[in-house]
C-alpha cells in the first residue's frame, strides 16, 4: 500500500511547514493575557475579532494529529471530507493525501482569514494536491451551510472552538453512519463534548491523546 504522505517531496514540504509554524509569532497575542485568550476562544460573539488578531499564527494540528488524520481517513477509505478551519493548510494536506491514496474524492475546507486562504492554496499547489481541495472563504457558519456532499466520511473541527456544536449542526445531516469526527482542542468547547459524549446522542466518543476528541457517528 503506497502512501502519498511519506513521499519524499511531500514529507520534506510538511517538515518545512511545521518548522515555519513553530517559528511564527503574533505581536497582537503578546498583549492578551492567558485568561483573556481563554475567554475569547470560548466566545460565540468575539471569535472573528480574536482569530483575526492571530492571523500571523499558523495554529496547526500537531505532527502526530496530522498523521492520525491521514490514518483515519485512509483506513476508512474516506472520499468526502469536511474541514472547519483551514489556516495555512497543514491539516488539509494530510486529509487530501489520504483522499488521493483512497482513489480520489474531495476535501471541502473553510477559512475566514483571506491571507491564510492564499497561503493554504499555495501550499496545496506545492503539495500537488490542490485538485482535491475546495477552500471556501468566509465564515464557516455560511460557507458550510450549503452544497455539501450527501455522504460525508470525516469531519475535522479545528476552527473557532465555540462553534464546534454549530458546525456539527450544519454537517450532521450529511454524515454517513460510521463517519468520524475529529475535534482538535475540544476542551475549549465543553458544550460540544457534552453533546457527543451523551448517552443516546447518536455518537460514540472518546478523548484521544492530549488534545483530540474522536467521535463515531452511529447508524
Amino acid at each position: 500500500m503506497s502512501s502519498t504522505l511519506t513521499d519524499t517531496h511531500l514529507a520534506a514540504l510538511l517538515d518545512r511547514l511545521f518548522q515555519q509554524a513553530d517559528a511564527a509569532t503574533s505581536p497582537a497575542l503578546a498583549g492578551i493575557s492567558h485568561e483573556e485568550r481563554d475567554r475569547m476562544m470560548r466566545s460565540k460573539t468575539g471569535y472573528l475579532a480574536f482569530y483575526g488578531q492571530l492571523k500571523d499564527l499558523w495554529l496547526p494540528v500537531s505532527r502526530d494529529t496530522g498523521r492520525l488524520l491521514y490514518m483515519l481517513a485512509r483506513g476508512t477509505r474516506a472520499r468526502n471530507i469536511v474541514e472547519f478551519g483551514t489556516s495555512f493548510g497543514i491539516s488539509t494536506i494530510h486529509l487530501a493525501a489520504a483522499v488521493r491514496d483512497n482513489g480520489g474524492g474531495q476535501v471541502i475546507s473553510s477559512e475566514f482569514e483571506l491571507s491564510k486562504v492564499a497561503r493554504a492554496r499555495q501550499h496545496l499547489q506545492e503539495a500537488r494536491l490542490a485538485d482535491l481541495v475546495e477552500i471556501r472563504e468566509g465564515d464557516a457558519l455560511k460557507t458550510l451551510a450549503r452544497d455539501l456532499p450527501e455522504g460525508v466520511d470525516l469531519l475535522l473541527l479545528d476552527g473557532a472552538k465555540s462553534l464546534y456544536g454549530d458546525i456539527l449542526d450544519l454537517v450532521e445531516p450529511r454524515l454517513r453512519p460510521g463517519a468520524l469526527i475529529v475535534a482538535d482542542n475540544a476542551d475549549y468547547s465543553p458544550d460540544y463534548l457534552a453533546r457527543v459524549r451523551a448517552a443516546g446522542s447518536g455518537y460514540l466518543s472518546v478523548p484521544f491523546g492530549d488534545d483530540v476528541e474522536l467521535s463515531l457517528r452511529l447508524g
